[in-house]
């Protein structure tokens, strides 16, 4: 019995542990989307508290560019996060390494919406796509890249 109690106990450390461990990240989108919340399901695989707030499109395109997302940058959904702008379907690891980093910039974006990214993972055929940098001043560099099939 005590070593029943004891499991117990330690399970409820752990999970206060992974919970306090957890990023939170405010995620803009559209209602309805479903790669968008595909993407949220990402992050949460990933040890991310993701939270939605439905925009109607006009709002969500001023979001985007008050936020500092050049319009060539532009995806579905706008994500902000430890004051940084997360665009599109960014990988989970990328945000991690960008947090970790701590680049003096904006954030990150995948423009459009690759197959294969996260949230566009439905299809077995993947798309080559890369994940930018975006600096203060509206440029851009590749962060990271991944490859297609």
């Amino acid at each position: 019995m005590k070593l029943i109690t004891l499991a117990t106990a330690l399970s409820f450390v752990l999970a206060s542990h992974a919970i306090a461990d957890a990023t939170a990240i405010e995620v803009k989108k559209t209602k309805g989307c479903g790669c968008c919340r595909a993407w949220m399901e990402h992050l949460e695989e990933n040890g991310f508290v993701p939270t939605g707030q439905d925009l109607f499109g006009g709002l969500l395109v001023r979001f985007k560019l008050d936020n500092g997302v050049p319009q060539r940058m532009v995806s579905c959904h706008t994500a902000l996060v430890d004051g940084y702008v997360i665009e599109g379907h960014v990988p989970a690891d990328d945000i991690r390494r960008l947090l970790a980093e701590r680049p003096d910039a904006v954030g990150l974006a995948v423009p459009d919406m690759p197959l294969g990214s996260p949230g566009m993972d439905q299809s077995r055929w993947r798309e080559a796509y890369d994940v930018f940098l975006i600096h203060n001043d509206g440029t851009t560099v590749v962060f990271s890249s991944y490859p297609g099939d």
